[in-house]
C-alpha cells in the first residue's frame, strides 16, 4: 500500500472522534443565541478552538457550514459587484452576490461563519453591516434558515488587527471564548462536548415573552440613561454596549432562556455579552427582584412568609417590607414587619435585620406599644452593633501604629 494511503488511514483515525452531552456554559450560550437567530461574535486568543467549535456546532445541528474569511475579501464581496445589463438606464445596475451567498440561498439553510473579523479593515466592516443586520448580500436576501456566527481575536493578538466599529459591534452578541482544561483533555482523548439546541417549552412561550418584556421595560423605565449609552473609548465601542437594538436582542435572549429553563450562568453570559457588563448586571439584579415575594403579601401573613436564602435577596425583601410600612404606616403593619424581621433573624444571618430594624423603629408612633418581636431580635442587633464598634476601634488602633 502506498505510503500516502497509509498516512490517509491514520489521519482518518485521528479525525474519528465522538461527542457526549455534558455541561458547557459557553457552548450552551452559543447554541441558545443561534436558536434565537441572533448574530454571535466569539472573542478568543488564536488557537483556542473557535473554528473547531463552529465546525462541531454545524455538524451537530446538521447545517451546512460556509466559512468566509472577512479579512481577505473586498467590500464588494459583501455589498455585491455591479453588473451592467443591456439597458441600465431602464433596468438599473444589479449588484451580483458572491458564490457562497448563492449556495446558501439554494440550500435554504446553513451556518455562515465570518472568521477573522478583527482583521477586516474598516471598509469591509462597513460592507458587513447590511449582511449582519438585514441578511442581504448584494441583491440576495439570505433565507431565515441561515444563522450567522463570527470569530475574532483581540487586537493585541490579531495579525494587523483593527478595532471593531461601533455600528458593527452593536449588531452582535459578544461571547468570550475560553478553554477548559478538562474539556480539552477529554476532547483530545476523542470525546468532545455535544452542541444541542435548547428545548423550548411550547406551553411557556407566552409567559416567557411577558417575563422578558417586563424585565427589560421595568429596568429601562427606572434607568432611562441605559437605553442608549455609547462608550467613550474606541476599544469599548468594539464590544457590547446598550442601545435600543441591543436591548431588543437582550429581550429576545431572556425570552428564549426563560422558555428553555436556562441556568443563570448562561443567561449572564448572554445578557452581558449584548448590552455590556454594567447594564447587564443591573438587568440580572432586576430579574432577581422580579422573583421576590410581594411585601404586601408578607405583611398580610408574616408567620407563613418564605424568605429567600440568598443574603442579598433576603436583604432586598426586608428593605421592601420596611419601605411598604413607611408608605402606609399603621400599627398592624408595623407589628407584622417586626414579626418578619424576627423570622429573618432566626432563619438566616441576624446582621441582615440590623438596618431594617433601625429604620422600622424610627417609624414608631408615640402611642404604639413595643411589640414582643423586638425582644427576639434585640440581641442580634446589639451583637452586630458591638461588632461594628470593635471593628472601628481595631481600625483606629491599626492606623495609629
Amino acid at each position: 500500500m502506498p505510503t500516502l494511503d497509509v498516512a490517509a488511514d491514520l489521519l482518518a483515525l485521528l479525525r474519528d472522534t465522538d461527542t457526549e452531552t455534558r455541561a458547557d456554559t459557553q457552548l450552551e450560550a452559543l447554541t441558545l443565541a443561534v436558536a434565537a437567530d441572533l448574530p454571535v461574535l466569539l472573542w478568543g486568543e488564536p488557537g483556542i478552538g473557535k473554528t473547531a467549535a463552529l465546525n462541531q456546532l454545524a455538524e451537530a445541528l446538521d447545517l451546512p457550514l460556509t466559512t468566509v474569511i472577512a479579512s481577505v475579501h473586498e467590500p464588494s464581496d459583501f455589498s455585491g459587484l455591479p453588473v451592467v445589463g443591456a439597458d441600465p438606464a431602464v433596468q438599473g445596475v444589479p449588484m451580483a452576490p458572491p458564490d457562497w451567498a448563492v449556495r446558501l440561498v439554494r440550500a435554504g439553510r446553513g451556518l455562515l461563519f465570518l472568521d477573522e473579523l478583527s482583521t477586516a479593515p474598516p471598509a469591509v466592516q462597513a460592507a458587513l453591516l447590511r449582511l449582519v443586520l438585514e441578511r442581504r448580500v448584494g441583491a440576495l436576501h439570505l433565507p431565515p434558515g441561515v444563522r450567522i456566527v463570527a470569530a475574532a481575536n483581540p487586537r493585541s493578538s490579531a495579525a494587523d488587527g483593527w478595532e471593531l466599529s461601533a455600528p458593527l459591534a452593536n449588531r452582535f452578541v459578544h461571547l468570550q471564548w475560553t478553554y477548559e482544561h478538562d474539556v480539552v483533555v477529554r476532547g483530545l482523548g476523542g470525546v468532545w462536548p455535544r452542541a444541542e439546541l435548547p428545548r423550548l417549552d411550547p406551553a411557556g412561550l407566552p409567559g416567557a415573552v411577558a417575563h422578558a418584556r417586563r424585565a427589560v421595560c421595568g429596568l429601562l423605565s427606572a434607568r432611562p440613561a441605559l437605553v442608549h449609552k455609547l462608550p467613550g473609548g474606541e476599544t469599548r465601542r468594539g464590544g457590547a454596549w446598550p442601545s435600543p437594538r441591543s436591548w431588543e436582542m437582550t429581550l429576545r435572549l431572556i425570552a428564549f432562556a426563560t422558555a428553555a429553563g436556562t441556568s443563570r450562568e448562561v443567561l449572564s453570559l448572554l445578557v452581558r455579552g449584548t448590552v455590556g457588563d454594567g447594564p447587564g448586571l443591573e438587568l440580572l439584579a432586576a430579574l432577581d427582584r422580579m422573583d421576590l415575594p410581594d411585601p404586601e403579601d408578607l405583611l398580610q401573613d408574616p408567620a407563613a412568609a418564605v424568605l429567600p436564602e440568598r443574603g442579598d435577596l433576603r436583604q432586598a425583601v426586608l428593605d421592601a417590607v420596611v419601605a411598604a410600612v413607611r408608605r402606609h404606616p399603621a400599627r398592624p403593619r408595623w407589628d407584622a414587619a417586626w414579626a418578619l424581621l424576627a423570622r429573618a433573624a432566626e432563619t438566616g444571618a441576624p446582621d441582615l435585620v440590623v438596618v431594617p430594624a433601625a429604620t422600622l423603629a424610627a417609624l414608631r408612633d408615640h402611642d404604639w406599644e413595643v411589640p414582643v418581636d423586638i425582644e427576639r431580635i434585640s440581641g442580634a442587633v446589639a451583637l452586630s452593633q458591638r461588632a461594628e464598634r470593635e471593628a472601628a476601634q481595631g481600625a483606629a488602633h491599626a492606623g495609629a501604629r
